[in-house]
């Protein structure tokens, strides 16, 4: 099967399997939404979530996060992990959407990764639940699947990046993306794949993986 064919085939199957393509963050704008990513690394999505309403409440846009006591940052999201720098990146990102894009979240990859602690994973995830432009957020259950799969032969996020955009319908990258995380977190897994689960088992090339 053509590559194009089986990614139309895995977007399909997973749109079955999971209907609603939702971000486990939990957020209301697109300031909440970068913030918490940042926050979400090599952090549980669950963890972030109980602790962003406490750093939402104190600092709930850029203009309040870029004048935040570092100290109070840093005690809020204390449980991150790697809590001193997320605290900096923070506030950091906060003076510069404040300053440079008049307190609102810039709406391009160029723009979103030259903010402290942005990647082009956290710009994706932007683009894509925000402003619902094509994106496509290679986390570590993304890589995995479309490794799997044989989509591509490569672990590093920016050339997963780059061959999974031109193989992937642009309306419907973002929402693969969020499938493929419950997917991976469900099915296909960093410890075992639960092939006779699987709606995409007949077209894998990597049926009974351990």
């Amino acid at each position: 099967m053509r590559k194009k064919d089986l990614t139309s085939a895995a977007v399909t199957a997973l749109e079955g399997l999971y209907p609603s393509a939702v971000c486990s963050l939990e957020y209301t704008d697109a300031f909440q939404l970068l913030i918490a990513t940042r926050l979400s690394a090599q952090c549980t999505d669950a963890r972030v979530n109980l602790v962003t309403p406490a750093l939402f409440s104190r600092f709930p846009d850029a203009a309040a996060m870029a004048k935040a006591d570092i100290c109070e940052v840093e005690e809020l999201i204390k449980s991150c992990g790697l809590y001193k720098t997320k605290a900096r990146d923070l506030i950091e990102i906060g003076k510069k959407i404040t300053a440079e894009y008049g307190g609102t979240v810039p709406d391009t990859i160029e723009k979103l990764t030259t903010l402290s602690g942005v990647g082009r994973k956290t710009a994706n995830l932007v683009l894509g639940d925000i402003y619902k432009k094509p994106a496509v957020v290679c986390d570590t259950h993304f890589i995995r699947l479309v490794n799997r799969l044989g989509l591509v032969k490569t672990k590093d996020p920016l050339k997963v990046e780059s061959e999974m955009r031109k193989l992937l319908p642009p309306e419907k990258s973002s929402d693969f993306c969020h499938r493929a995380v419950l997917f991976g977190r469900d099915i296909c897994t960093a410890r075992k794949a639960y092939c006779e689960k699987c709606p995409i088992n007949n077209n894998c090339p990597k049926i009974g993986i351990k």
